[in-house]
């Protein structure tokens, strides 16, 4: 019984001592999800940098990977990524630069503009997929699947309130 007790009063302290360093549990989840985002995005920055690409570039090349041969408008690109670019232009007028993709205006609708992978997009593309499946092996590899799974629907459930009813990620 006085082990239970102790047990009790350790967890008791535990609390304490976490209340004392974050204002709310809420608090501490979110600090908790920035730093774990932190410390992966360290490895995959380091991969991205010796491509010379950044994690943005490499999801818009992912997504027009996906519906290659086909092109995606840019606003439609835009709607798709992981996470907001602000300046998707600015991006894509680097990715443009370096041969990667390629932008057109249709005859009928010259505001819009298409984006669609090249040849030299596909082939580092094609160069990063092992070095980029290790990265994640080394990142998450240490979750068991079941682990894994459990994370995934707890991170939809906290993104879901805030995720519009049209998102992919829904």
């Amino acid at each position: 019984m006085a082990n239970k007790k102790s047990e009790t009063s350790e967890e008791g302290t535990k609390r304490e001592s976490r209340l004392n360093r974050f204002d709310s549990s809420e608090q501490e989840v979110y600090l908790n999800l920035w730093r774990t985002y932190d410390r992966l995005r360290m490895l995959e920055d380091a991969l991205f940098g010796s491509f010379g690409i950044n994690c943005q570039q490499y999801n818009v090349l992912r997504l027009l990977k996906a519906s290659h041969p086909n092109s995606l408008p840019t606003l439609n690109l835009a709607g798709r990524l992981v996470s907001r670019a602000p300046d998707i232009t600015r991006m894509l007028d680097k990715l443009d630069e370096k041969g990667w993709i390629r932008r057109t205006r249709p005859e009928g609708n010259r505001r819009q503009v298409l984006v669609q992978i090249t040849e030299e997009g596909l082939a580092l593309l094609k160069s990063l997929a092992e070095p980029l499946r290790k990265c994640h092996l080394q990142q998450l590899g240490h979750l068991t699947e079941q682990q894994r799974t459990q994370l995934i629907e707890l991170l939809k459930a906290a993104r879901s309130p805030h995720e519009s009813s049209d998102s992919p990620w829904g």
